[in-house]
């Protein structure tokens, strides 16, 4: 688990924003990965992990990182959750390190790197919505693959070493994209 002293905390805790050419491989990668979360997860009441995010649309470069979302009734078990995950790279993500009071984030990592990231959300979360109507208006729409592509280009540029201001920053584009 991460502390809130920065001084403490790993390397991957702390790396850039690096924008790379879509890669077709990310979408068997986050089927893997779905698969894989959901046989860890399911006997402590996950009932459903989707792969979500910039990796999980074909065309569109991002951070090589896979995003996942899980679904569950409760984080009552979240310490049984970690203790799970932690024999298979994941580190956990305080709720007050994290600031996002909605769900319980955890990072896997190899070699120093995020290689993938959890999104642990009680069942009936309106983000959980959110996060599938976006990835799927992005699937069925080019020209909007195009647009977010420019925008996150030129964040990563702007906000390398600032990876919430960076994150921050696409919320216009979202909002849009939701409407």
């Amino acid at each position: 688990m991460i502390n809130n002293n920065p001084n403490d905390w790993p390397i991957w805790a702390n790396e850039t924003v690096e924008i790379v050419t879509a890669n077709p491989d990310w979408q068997d990668q986050g089927r893997s990965e779905e698969q894989h979360l959901y046989d860890l997860l399911n006997p402590y009441g996950i009932s459903e992990v989707m792969h979500i995010g910039s990796t999980s649309i074909p065309g569109l470069p991002a951070k090589p990182i896979i995003d996942l979302m899980a679904e569950t009734d409760s984080f009552d078990r979240v310490e049984e959750i970690l203790a799970k995950l932690a024999n298979y790279d994941w580190h956990y993500v305080s709720p007050e390190l994290d600031e996002r009071p909605w769900r319980r984030f955890f990072v896997k990592v190899k070699n120093n790197k995020r290689v993938a990231h959890l999104h642990l959300m009680v069942k009936g979360n309106e983000r959980w919505e959110q996060q599938l109507l976006f990835r799927n208006r992005l699937r069925e729409n080019p020209q909007l693959v195009y647009e977010y592509s420019m925008l996150k280009q030129g964040l990563a540029k702007r906000f390398n070493q600032d990876r919430e201001s960076y994150t921050k920053a696409k919320t216009e584009f979202i909002k849009k994209v939701l409407k």
